[in-house]
């Protein structure tokens, strides 16, 4: 890649064990303060809460949900279809 405007990563914490995970949300950051801009697929929320300025959640292939990582954790929908609650 050269010079590239947005960058698509599928799970990159997947499988991966914490101290690289870590190494991985450090270059993210560090190529955001660059003007990066990602699209990242991610099952751990601690990662994507982290790095991401919006979510999309999505339940059975249709978006659920949208907003900033605070909204989407006291989001009433997402909270009753993963937690049950």
């Amino acid at each position: 890649m050269t010079d590239p405007k947005l960058i698509l990563l599928d799970e990159p914490a997947a499988g991966v064990n914490p101290t690289l995970i870590n190494q991985i949300c450090q270059h993210i950051i560090e190529w955001r303060r660059q003007g990066m801009t990602f699209l990242i697929i991610e099952h751990n929320m601690d990662v994507i809460m982290s790095l991401c300025d919006r979510v999309w959640v999505l339940a059975e292939g249709q978006n659920l949900a949208d907003g900033t990582p605070e909204e989407i954790q006291k989001n009433s929908q997402v909270l009753e279809a993963y937690l049950g609650q």
